[in-house]
């Protein structure tokens, strides 16, 4: 039995209610953080210390920002993402960050665009994700995940990474 898309040809949507609606014990983060060589772990404690400035649960931070640059402030993709929070340079300004290769600043525009993704798509962490990947204008276009292969393995990454539908702080929106 093939999925739907497959054969009409439209757009996939994700059901992200049959995802597991828990987020990933604070111990288990707690471990992974542990297990990461001295300078990721830094920025990893960057993350965390600065995640409920902007109200985004740490750990969705933290899911991002491992699979977008598994935690190497100087990474930069095919298509110019920089830093930890791989922000596209104009992005990066849209949010304020002057310098995409200083941590600090990188993850303060990283967790405002986030935030503002999440609030844009109802906390819906697979469209928030999906949008952070390929741009929130990809999302609405497509009325959901988009269908390149790249972002949906993507929000599947994250997904994966987080263990929620949901934003972890739904009140805030």
């Amino acid at each position: 039995d093939l999925p739907d898309c497959l054969l009409t040809g439209a757009a996939p949507v994700f059901d992200v209610r049959e995802s597991s609606p828990l987020v990933v014990p604070e111990e288990v983060v707690d471990r992974y953080m542990l297990a990461l060589p001295r300078d990721k772990q830094r920025h990893a404690q960057l993350i965390r210390r600065l995640a409920p400035r902007f109200d985004v649960d740490y750990r969705l931070a933290l899911a991002i920002a491992r699979a977008e640059s598994n935690l190497d402030p100087s990474a930069v993709s095919p298509k110019n993402a920089q830093g930890l929070m791989q922000l596209i340079p104009d992005t990066a300004a849209r949010f304020g960050v002057r310098n995409a290769f200083d941590p600090e600043q990188n993850v303060r525009g990283g967790l405002a665009y986030l935030r503002w993704l999440l609030e844009r798509f109802n906390g819906n962490v697979a469209l928030a994700s999906a949008a952070y990947n390929a741009g929130e204008g990809a999302v609405e276009k497509h009325g959901g995940v988009p269908p390149y292969a790249e972002t949906q393995n993507y929000v599947q990454r994250i997904l994966h990474f987080y263990r929620s539908p949901v934003h972890a702080r739904p009140g805030a929106m």
